[in-house]
């Protein structure tokens, strides 16, 4: 007896789904933001002087003056 069960879709699923239905080019338009404010080229050579410059935590650091 085989049940035949339909596979959950939430509404927060559904709604995105609709939304990206409705305007193709969002997805697009999200890829350019994460562009411009995050993927960013690195520069080696600066982080390795941030690491260069870093101090040795001391082992208990609240209260030690």
């Amino acid at each position: 007896m085989p049940f035949n069960v339909k596979p959950y879709v939430s509404e927060t699923t559904r709604f995105i789904d609709d939304l990206k239905k409705s305007d193709p080019a969002l997805e697009d338009r999200q890829r350019e933001g994460r562009a411009r404010l995050w993927d960013k080229p690195q520069d080696p050579e600066l982080a390795q002087a941030f690491k260069a410059g870093r101090l040795p935590q001391k082992a208990y650091v609240y209260g030690s003056e």
